[in-house]
């Protein structure tokens, strides 16, 4: 697919799947993707879908104030298409006229043909009055930041000093970040290579040891040493999960929640490749991607499929010197790069990932070896997720110790327990981190 009203109208199809049936962004968007031949296609409709469900509320409000009534159920698509089009007027640079005679086409093709008229009526009405509109519905803060209301409720009683800053980072398009395998060479050198092989600029962060944040994105199987393992797309915050660890040669590692692998990989490369390390997921799917993270960095591990809160079921019996948890969580710290999150998360998931992050912890503990450290992470900005799980595990256990973290102290805020790094913090992602020791 090249043309431009047919961009349009696989957008639309994609953005209803998340909106209108829960379905996830990722997998559906990349498999689209693969099937084009042109990058800028590929680019174009990556814009279009990402920019329509991080501003999808927003543009939602201003088409039901120009909407007679409701889009018919099973014409949800046109739904999306038309905030795909008003999102396109209003934070992209695309001429007005394009904009609408492209997605009337749209409408056409989504086998709509009588909603063109109405489409086009809706766009340049917008055209006319869009501006004034979305003033008013400003005045309402899940429309102006574009988060649901549990949501941002959530964050607001959390963070009552920055709770706007935290929902404006995460309608921010976050940076392409890059975690440079320092076995293999420096980031200095990676960057030279950046530079001449692919015309790409980066800067290197002082906090993150391994990391490159480019100037643009630009396809993974593109950048060099990508399939070597030179070189892995990893978010500077994600990436602190191995400096809080210290991985050593030879240690035994438990990486409970490996997949999809950039982690693990990462342990391996701290570690100068030799760990006994045991990659665990309860997904068969993900762990699919985890082996294919190893095949290509060059590093094995023992993989299994296995639930992290049930080890009766698979543990040997021999004790870890190191583990990473990397809990199932609400992924509220990474809307910026996933902003299908804020419609595929409610507020009654929190009390159950809650529960289960608890299970989790309590659980791998008995695994740790005296002196032991067990690093617990998500990517999570909600305290009943972060501090709460460690504040109540720690209530429990009078063996158990919380470690400073000085490789955060530059990124993160230090919280009662564990370190919080907020969404855009170091231009990096909401990440929460503990250190826990074994007494």
């Amino acid at each position: 697919m090249s043309n431009s009203a047919g961009l349009r109208a696989e957008a639309a199809k994609l953005i209803s799947e998340v909106v209108h049936h829960g379905k996830s962004l990722s997998d559906n968007l990349s498999q689209v993707q693969a099937a084009m031949e042109r990058e800028a296609d590929r680019r174009l409709l990556g814009a279009l879908v990402y920019g329509s469900l991080r501003w999808y509320s927003r543009m939602d409000g201003l088409l039901s104030s120009f909407l007679g009534r409701p889009v018919p159920r099973k014409q949800q698509v046109l739904n999306s298409l038309m905030v795909c089009g008003l999102y396109e007027q209003h934070y992209l640079s695309t001429p007005d006229h394009a904009v609408v005679s492209e997605t009337v086409t749209a409408a056409r093709m989504l086998g709509h043909p009588r909603a063109a008229g109405m489409v086009n009526a809706i766009l340049r009405r917008s055209q006319r009055e869009g501006a004034k509109v979305l003033l008013e519905l400003d005045q309402q803060p899940a429309l102006r930041h574009a988060h649901p209301s549990w949501l941002l409720e959530r964050i607001r009683q959390d963070w009552p000093a920055c709770w706007e800053d935290i929902l404006s980072a995460n309608n921010l398009q976050a940076p392409f970040w890059l975690r440079v395998n320092l076995q293999q060479g420096s980031r200095a050198d990676y960057a030279g290579i950046l530079e001449t092989e692919c015309g790409r600029s980066a800067t290197l962060p002082a906090a993150f040891p391994a990391a490159l944040v480019l100037d643009q994105g630009m396809d993974v199987e593109r950048l060099p040493g990508f399939d070597s393992g030179r070189v892995s797309v990893q978010d500077g915050a994600a990436q602190l999960a191995g400096s809080c660890l210290e991985p050593r040669a030879g240690e035994r590692v438990l990486d409970a929640c490996a997949a999809p692998g950039n982690k693990t990989a990462h342990l391996f490369e701290m570690a100068g490749g030799t760990l006994d390390l045991l990659a665990l997921d309860h997904s068969s799917e993900r762990l699919e991607r985890l082996r294919k993270n190893l095949l290509r960095t060059g590093y094995r591990a023992q993989v299994l499929e296995a639930d992290a809160s049930a080890p009766d079921s698979w543990w040997d019996g021999r004790p870890f010197d190191k583990i990473l948890l990397d809990a199932p969580c609400s992924a509220t710290g990474v809307i910026r790069r996933h902003p299908d999150i804020k419609w595929l998360r409610r507020g009654d998931d929190i009390p159950v990932l809650a529960g289960l992050q608890a299970k989790m912890i309590r659980a791998l503990w008995p695994l740790l070896a005296r002196g032991g450290r067990l690093v617990y992470t998500t990517c999570s900005v909600l305290r009943e997720e972060n501090e709460r799980v460690v504040s109540d595990f720690l209530a429990c256990n009078d063996d158990v110790e919380e470690l400073n973290l000085p490789v955060l102290q530059d990124v993160a805020s230090r919280m009662q327990y564990g370190y919080q790094i907020l969404p855009g913090d170091s231009a990096a992602d909401g990440f929460y981190y503990v250190a826990l020791i074994k007494r």
